[in-house]
């Protein structure tokens, strides 16, 4: 598609094979100056393609995408894409001022317990390392788990001047197996499961043998359990 005659100051065109586009126009509106139009600095800023995982493999093995990974880093350590870059979005908050202790507590009995989740906070850094492994014209692949950091990091970069870059849908946990040679303990899609949740099955299982058993034990020894039921204190 093209975009032309943007007042008389600027001739623009592009095109795109993704479902969004890679480049924006954002042009304030001229004043008159005696009768002639004013022509202003246009700002084109490039956007973020959002692709799946199959789009983003061939991406990295057609199109030259270095992938960064911005997950904590037990995320990554249980499943990452061979030969990435690991910059995490979030690091872990070890400060220990009386607010962030009680944040951190709250976090580890709720969070922490039951998703596994570190108790984190901005990287200050991210931009920075990124700079540091990658030059601003280097056609970047950002993913996380969900798909929320890899966004929220894509908009920092871009800030930065980065304008080749794009982002899985959903995240990791999208891809499906085998789509990238991956290393860790897992496979990607799970990488973000810890905690309880990851044996809320186990617990289920249990629990439900555990009712079959009462139910059948009242079906057929009524007297025994009606016994036993007296002795549990009130």
């Amino acid at each position: 598609m093209a975009a032309r005659g943007l007042g008389s100051c600027c001739s623009l065109s592009y095109s795109s094979h993704f479902r969004a586009s890679s480049l924006v126009v954002k042009a304030p509106r001229g004043r008159l100056v005696r009768g002639k139009p004013l022509c202003r600095s246009y700002a084109i800023r490039a956007e973020v393609k959002f692709v799946n995982g199959d789009e983003a493999k061939q991406l990295v093995n057609n199109e030259g995408y270095s992938i960064v990974d911005v997950r904590d880093k037990s995320q990554f350590d249980r499943a990452h894409i061979n030969n990435c870059y690991h910059v995490p979005l979030f690091i872990e908050n070890k400060d220990n001022d009386l607010g962030t202790i009680v944040k951190r507590q709250l976090h580890n009995n709720f969070s922490g317990l039951f998703y596994g989740l570190p108790f984190t906070k901005p990287n200050p850094e991210f931009v920075q390392t990124v700079k540091s492994q990658l030059p601003p014209e280097s056609k970047v692949l950002i993913v996380c788990q969900e798909g929320l950091r890899s966004a929220s990091a894509a908009d920092r970069l871009e800030q930065a001047g980065f304008e080749n870059i794009a982002c899985i849908t959903s995240g990791l946990q999208s891809v499906k197996p085998g789509t990238f040679e991956s290393v860790g303990s897992t496979e990607l899609q799970n990488a973000g499961k810890a905690g309880l949740v990851t044996i809320q099955g186990d617990i289920s299982r249990v629990l439900g043998a555990i009712l079959v058993c009462a139910f059948l034990f009242i079906t057929f020894f009524p007297d025994l359990a009606e016994k036993i039921l007296a002795l549990i204190p009130v």
